[in-house]
């Protein structure tokens, strides 16, 4: 007797599917914060992702079964949130040498912890080595994207309030790592040929590659064109067609570090919070690229925007 039973859907497009519907309800919570402009909104948003990518990311050298001091590292990571939020709070910069000391105490607090543990070889420094590039890759490097926030001369015009301008540069920040992520998979996807780097993500193809880069302007370009206060702040039309391609490019590079982080630990995705895309760190490890380069670029910039 014949089956009637119906094909299963291609896996292809049931992650496509499950993709589009976990973008489609992060950008309606990016959305919300945008529009509230409340300051605690939009830091405790970047502190929830960072501290959740912390979370999978010792948890990942765990079920490999790598030295590390996850407990370490996780308060370490909530410790420095709250610490550098709180100077954006008090309507300030973060001071220069809180970077110093979280790194400093990241550092002498991972040695520390491991003469409780007996020398064995390599596995002694992977302990002190991996909790430290945990906590530098993902907190502080995350952690830049609020920076942004507060660089703008509107930044503390209103208690506990984003100033607009900081908000339009996060959103044009997000929208270019992001369309830049976009381009590369709907464009890897429909017509990928050519592997980029398969020994790293077999799935990256130089077709992907080149709609990143695409995708990554429409985003660049247009965003200044429907708000336009902020292209002085991005330094005119080729400062921001030139930092599109720098983000284009890091967001891509940012997404194959977590492969090779992924890989190396033979682990899938970093977690299963959002269907289609994976863990809180699938989703920020292009970021973790794009917003430091965006916030040093505009700093370099300042004196001639």
């Amino acid at each position: 007797m014949a089956s009637t039973q119906q094909p299963p859907a291609s896996g292809k497009a049931l992650v496509f599917a499950r993709r589009a519907f976990s973008t489609l309800l992060l950008w309606v919570l990016v959305v919300a914060v945008f529009v509230s402009h409340w300051s605690w909104a939009f830091l405790g948003l970047v502190s929830l992702l960072a501290v959740l990518s912390c979370i999978e990311y010792f948890r990942m050298l765990k079920a490999a079964q790598v030295a590390c001091f996850p407990g370490f590292g996780i308060i370490l990571a909530v410790a420095y949130s709250l610490g550098l939020h709180t100077f954006h709070l008090r309507g300030s910069q973060a001071a220069g040498w809180f970077d110093g000391l979280a790194v400093f105490t990241a550092l002498a607090g991972a040695f520390t912890l491991q003469l409780r543990r007996p020398i064995r070889g390599l596995e002694s420094l992977q302990g002190v080595a991996f909790t430290v590039l945990g906590f530098v890759y993902i907190a502080v490097f995350f952690n830049f994207a609020a920076r942004l926030l507060f660089i703008t001369p509107d930044a503390f015009e209103t208690p506990g309030r984003v100033g607009e301008l900081g908000a339009l540069l996060l959103l044009w920040l997000l929208a270019v790592t992001k369309f830049s992520d976009m381009g590369a998979y709907l464009t890897g996807s429909l017509v990928g040929r050519h592997k980029m780097i398969p020994h790293v993500s077999p799935a990256k193809t130089w077709e992907g590659f080149a709609g990143a880069l695409c995708f990554a302007q429409l985003a660049a370009c247009g965003l200044p064109l429907l708000f336009p206060p902020l292209l002085p702040v991005l330094g005119g039309w080729g400062h921001a067609i030139a930092l599109g391609f720098i983000l284009a490019l890091l967001a891509v590079v940012g997404d194959l570090a977590e492969s090779v982080v992924k890989r190396a630990l033979d682990a899938k995705d970093s977690g299963r919070v959002l269907p289609g895309i994976g863990g809180a760190f699938d989703l920020i490890d292009s970021v973790c690229f794009t917003a430091p380069a965006m916030y040093f670029y505009l700093q370099w910039i300042q004196p001639a925007a």
